[in-house]
């Protein structure tokens, strides 16, 4: 579309704001469908995360929303390189969008694990006591591994454990999966807080409502 038009172009992102963002042309017309008239199909997101946003001074460059860009990335290219507090004071008014209110969240109730395959495993365990019918567990192969043999476990595997740039890709497919499937519960597994990291947890924190456990 850029390629074809020539121009610069401003547009919303296209999906329903509140909603797990889509990341193929079958998500966007399953969320927007009579509500558009033509959808573009250039293949699923490569990253899976939306943009970083930035605020840009003279001598610095302000990360609003953490994204595929990373502030190491940005670090190449300038100077200094800080993260807007309303990402760590959530007293502070956020100027990013998505980052106002609960955002990217599921129909079902989700908690974040980050610890390793074995403390994520014995946790997933524990919380799903009790809890009647199908739980999403969004997990690495090495914990699912660990948990396999619970038939109330629908299991997503986005990769091994720690590589924040595979679950980044499979983060909103899996909780559009699990809502089409009508779980009762969302399990899933973080990643360290650093590197592209930083965007996944951000995601997750507001998905899940702060809901997350470190092991």
């Amino acid at each position: 579309l850029l390629e074809r038009a020539g121009i610069p172009i401003a547009a919303p992102s296209a999906n329903i704001s509140g909603r797990p963002s889509p990341t193929t042309a079958e998500d966007v017309y399953n969320d927007m469908k009579g509500r558009i008239s033509y959808i573009l199909d250039a293949g699923p997101c490569t990253i899976g995360v939306e943009s970083t946003v930035v605020e840009v001074h003279d001598d610095k460059v302000i990360i609003l929303r953490p994204g595929g860009i990373t502030k190491a990335q940005l670090e190449n290219v300038v100077a200094t390189v800080e993260y807007d507090t309303a990402l760590v004071n959530a007293a502070t008014k956020p100027k990013a969008p998505g980052m106002k209110y609960t955002h990217y969240a599921p129909d079902a109730p989700m908690t974040v694990v980050v610890g390793s395959p074995e403390a994520i495993a014995c946790t997933f365990k524990e919380l799903s006591e009790g809890i009647e019918g199908p739980i999403g567990c969004l997990v690495s192969r090495e914990t699912y591994d660990l948990i396999k043999g619970n038939t109330d476990f629908m299991c997503h595997c986005f990769g091994h454990h720690g590589d924040a740039l595979a679950l980044g890709h499979d983060f909103y497919k899996s909780l559009l999966h699990f809502n089409e499937n009508h779980v009762t519960l969302i399990l899933a597994e973080g990643v360290d807080d650093d590197g592209f990291g930083v965007a996944i947890m951000n995601r997750m924190e507001k998905a899940s409502s702060h809901h997350i456990i470190y092991k």
